[in-house]
């Protein structure tokens, strides 16, 4: 029994940490292709450093696709060092793989910080791959360092992180670990 419950918290761990580093990295060519954004009204602010979209705001770059009501980037020089779209939902969706399905993303607020390598959903958060759901107030990925924190609203009595995991997702592993294990 502790064995089967050993696996299981592992398999979950890895479904975590591959779903929220296929959300980040997405196709190998997504960050070769151009930046197409569209809005009803842009303002770019030299001297503070942000360019602010506005009004069904659709952002795409190759498969990575943002619709939100605003995004506003976060600029030191060329570079931008921190993305927030919000929305009554923001929504994300990249694909991960040639072969594979988007991922689909949505929160209040959604956040990339690049000098901390780090994705934020805010508020409502979720994120749906392969049938898997990770759902919850907030959700933050650490890229470099493989972290991943779900959580609740503490204000709420009833809010709780809530992670669903198909079962042909649970049995394939459980198969694949206990080949491993007989073959030891």
């Amino acid at each position: 029994m502790r064995r089967a419950a050993s696996s299981s918290l592992k398999w979950l761990s890895g479904a975590l940490l591959t779903l929220f580093a296929t959300l980040v990295l997405g196709l190998p060519s997504d960050r070769e292709q151009p930046i197409h954004i569209s809005a009803d009204k842009a303002l770019r602010d030299e001297k503070k450093g942000i360019t602010v979209y506005q009004g069904n705001v659709e952002m795409n770059q190759g498969s990575l696709h943002i619709e939100a009501e605003k995004i506003t980037i976060h600029h030191q020089a060329e570079q931008a060092d921190r993305i927030i779209a919000q929305g009554t939902p923001a929504r994300m969706q990249q694909k991960p793989a040639p072969d594979k399905e988007p991922v689909q993303a949505h929160a209040e607020i959604i956040e990339y910080h690049q000098a901390e390598d780090r994705l934020r959903l805010i508020t409502d958060a979720q994120i749906v791959q392969d049938g898997s759901t990770v759902t919850g107030d907030s959700i933050d990925y650490f890229i470099s360092e493989e972290l991943v924190r779900a959580d609740s609203d503490q204000q709420k009595a009833d809010s709780r992180v809530e992670v669903i995991i198909p079962a042909k997702a649970v049995n394939k592993k459980e198969t694949d670990t206990s080949a491993t294990t007989d073959s030891e």
